[in-house]
């Protein structure tokens, strides 16, 4: 029986990830290491669909936000090569985090919403390679570095904003202030390593993989320097056959969310009267993220799964620019697979937690997803 094929189904549909800690819509890559066969190539490409809308908050401003979230796409190309019987090598390259928010109505003074016609996008780009050396049958050890590229852009637009106190003075009535920004991708190297635990006849395997942060450093409109730091994390992988033909795993992720804000220098709330330099995004804590499933094989070709994902609601106030507050996801997978090829398919229902920002609470929110993978062995 090849468990590798029910484990693939289930871990690498990104179920959920579309909302995974905020602006996170990959993971762990270090799993690649772990496929069958000589030489492995794999592609994979998810369509998420958020439908995530607001309405002000008792004593502010504004309309209902209107949807606040973009469909977006994400793509991950990886290769695995087996060196001999000891050592495994494996690239990948992929889009680790991302954010795409536009709030199609008009401003305030408009008619519209508190953030009426802001705009934001973070893009980015990882290269990773790894290796991962079998000390015994059963236990192995892996690592590899990372290079990170990040870049966004931004236009922020409310009554209470603007840029530095000598080119944007706060608002007077009838006026919206507005501050603006987008900065090149900068490339940061990063490093991960991992060790793993497996009983081949069981199908069992138990990866523990650490990712270090990134800092990535940028120019506000005046050339003054500021921080964004993509955070660290710990990511723990099980699985294990419980029947014949038949494969539970799951994963908890960790990720140091609480390190990560957006902070240029020049940007600054007018919200008390005074200007004072706040940050435009942030994250409030520390994130776990669950995920649990079941595989089962069908036949010699043909194999399905069943994944539930989880991340806590928190209940502290989120940026205006995110408008979400953890998630649970329902992923349905199918996989074909011949000697050489398989293709997986899965579609995910994501109900995204309510969330409360300064001035909009976001309520009855979820987003559809759909991934499919590709992979060739020779």
């Amino acid at each position: 029986m090849k468990y590798h094929a029910l484990a693939a189904t289930g871990l690498t549909l990104l179920a959920g990830a579309a909302q995974a800690g905020g602006i996170e819509r990959r993971g762990d890559p270090s799993q690649l290491l772990f496929e069958e066969g000589k030489n492995y190539v794999e592609f994979s490409v998810t369509s998420v669909n958020p439908d995530v809308s607001g309405s002000a908050r008792p004593g502010a401003p504004g309309a209902p936000t209107g949807d606040i979230q973009e469909r977006y796409q994400n793509f991950g190309l990886g290769y695995k090569h087996q060196l001999n019987d000891k050592l495994s090598l494996a690239f990948v390259i992929d889009e680790p985090v991302g954010a795409d928010v536009t709030y199609d109505g008009s401003t305030t003074f408009g008619g519209g919403s508190f953030f009426g016609t802001s705009t934001a996008s973070v893009e980015s780009v990882r290269y990773t390679g790894m290796a991962k050396y079998k000390a015994t049958d059963r236990f192995s050890v892996y690592g590899g570095l990372s290079y990170v590229g990040l870049s966004g852009s931004l236009l922020v637009v409310s009554p209470g904003t603007g840029g530095t106190t000598a080119t944007n003075p706060p608002p007077g009535p009838g006026t919206t202030g507005s501050y603006s920004l987008a900065v090149d991708k900068d490339f940061q190297v990063g490093y991960m390593f991992g060790a793993a635990y497996e009983i081949p006849d069981i199908a069992l395997r138990v990866a523990l993989t650490y990712e270090s942060e990134t800092e990535h450093t940028f120019s506000d409109n005046t050339g003054a320097p500021f921080d964004v730091k993509l955070p660290e994390s710990w990511t723990l992988h099980a699985q294990s056959g419980i029947a014949k033909d038949t494969l539970l795993f799951g994963s908890v992720r960790w990720r140091e969310w609480s390190e990560f804000q957006v902070a240029p220098q020049d940007f600054f709330s007018f919200s008390t009267g005074a200007p004072v330099n706040t940050p435009i995004a942030f994250g409030t804590e520390d994130v776990y993220t669950y995920r649990l499933g079941i595989g089962r094989r069908f036949n010699e070709n043909w194999s399905g799964a069943f994944v539930l994902g989880y991340e806590e609601q928190t209940g502290n106030q989120v940026g205006n620019l995110e408008g979400t507050d953890g998630f649970i996801s329902y992923t349905v997978a199918v996989t074909h697979e011949t000697e050489n090829w398989e293709v997986t398919g899965g579609l995910s229902y994501i109900d995204i937690g309510n969330a409360t920002t300064s001035v909009a609470s976001f309520r009855d929110n979820d987003g559809i997803a759909f991934g499919l993978k590709f992979g060739v062995r020779f």
